[in-house]
């Protein structure tokens, strides 16, 4: 059996690990179809299709709205059970590729030229699709209802605020949100998270000073907005090291610098380009603030002006304790204390599940799928074209999901 090779132990949850192997064929199948054609942002309506096909038949109430492919499909559980504490859980799952030209050599490997599943979504889905699958058939047993999120449009499109937006998350409006995300940099099937801030908010920082170009011979007739670019990078990185407490960093790193056509003119302007990473909504706009207050006042020094602004991204991403817990006993409940390991720090990375938990609680959790034999340290991660993944950790993603939803609706965060 899938899961007892990977040595998990006690039944927990009346048999969800069993369930996870049931549909596991099944999940591993539609991660192919959907890995051999991936669709990149807020449209992917042959994943959609997809999953409307492997869902058919099952008793789901579905829901669309006007501004993404996104799909919810709503599961009532046993109508003797909704009283009094009648509970409403969401499992979200993400659908859209990245814009890479895959280079795995996999049997069923992107058939799209430039689009690639290098971040799991296809995975996601096909698990989620399989939890819809295992709890539809014990729906009788359910203590409340269950939301599946299959959403478009996480890499940079905002799909998730996109469907909060378009009010598909608002009747039956959820008491706690879960998702889960494959890594290859983990050891396959152990889940991982911590509570708190999990990822980081994601902006694009843009500055652009301006000078007055000339001669480069005589500089002294000019304002040559080069240096004072170069003075306001360094100003902005002196800003992060002594004006952000190390307990609550911030990463800007200025990754463009555009100036100049030729060796012998100082152009008149300079753009540049970054992104902002922080790990709390008080650094967050306090990074704004020195933004923009650094490279306007550096370049009024030089005598040459500067425009800075901010394209917001992505919040922070940040798990409620209750929810981090509640991941942490079901999969320590699944698969024993090996099944589980605390997430130390958080990643800089961004996540737009940042939106649903920004609107109730819940948790974020990693599920590693390191390949067979390999090493987790050096596997191609996500992102990157050769990234792969353990199948055989989508079983126990499918068990996650179940387990999960099942634990809050009969119990809540208690």
């Amino acid at each position: 059996m899938i899961l007892e090779e990977m040595g998990s132990l006690d039944e927990m949850g009346g048999g969800w690990r069993a369930a996870g192997e049931d549909v596991f064929d099944e999940v591993v199948a539609l991660r192919r179809a959907i890995h051999a054609e991936p669709e990149i942002g807020l449209h992917c309506p042959r994943t959609t299709d997809k999953i409307r096909a492997a869902l058919a038949g099952l008793p789901l109430e579905f829901r669309e709205g006007p501004s993404t492919t996104g799909l919810i499909a709503i599961l009532r559980g046993g109508a003797g059970r909704q009283g009094d504490n009648h509970r409403t859980v969401l499992l979200r799952g993400d659908m859209d590729a990245l814009p890479l030209t895959e280079e795995t050599g996999l049997s069923f490997a992107s058939t799209v030229t430039g689009a690639m599943h290098a971040c799991g979504h296809d995975s996601h889905t096909a698990m989620l699709v399989g939890a819809a699958k295992a709890l539809a058939a014990r729906r009788d047993e359910l203590a409340g209802t269950v939301v599946f999120m299959f959403q478009p449009g996480e890499e940079g499109h905002h799909g998730a605020r996109f469907m909060i937006e378009d009010g598909l998350l608002a009747d039956p409006a959820p008491d706690a949100a879960f998702a889960l995300h494959i890594t290859p940099n983990a050891p396959s099937g152990v889940v991982v998270t911590r509570p708190g801030s999990i990822m980081a908010s994601a902006e694009t920082v843009h500055v652009v000073v301006r000078g007055a170009g000339g001669h480069a011979a005589m500089p002294h007739d000019c304002i040559d907005p080069i240096p004072v670019a170069c003075a306001i990078v360094t100003a902005l990185q002196t800003f992060v090291a002594r004006g952000i407490a190390v307990t609550d960093p911030a990463v800007l790193s200025i990754t463009n610098i555009e100036a100049g056509s030729a060796h012998n003119i100082i152009p008149d302007e300079v753009t540049m380009l970054g992104t902002l990473r922080t790990l709390s909504e008080a650094t967050r706009t306090t990074m704004h603030a020195a933004l923009t207050r650094i490279a306007t006042n550096i370049a009024a020094a030089h005598g040459a002006t500067a425009e800075a602004w901010i394209d917001t991204g992505y919040p922070v991403t940040v798990n409620d304790p209750r929810g981090a817990a509640l991941v942490r006993g079901v999969a320590t409940g699944l698969f024993g204390p090996t099944g589980f390991a605390p997430m130390p720090q958080p990643m800089m990375g961004a996540e737009d599940f940042s939106y649903v938990l920004g609107t109730m609680p819940g948790a974020f959790a990693f599920i590693g799928a390191a390949p067979e034999g390999s090493d987790p340290a050096t596997n191609p991660p996500l992102h990157n074209t050769r990234m792969t993944i353990d199948e055989r950790v989508m079983a126990r993603g499918v068990a996650m999901h179940c387990a999960v939803a099942a634990r809050f609706l009969e119990r809540g965060f208690d």
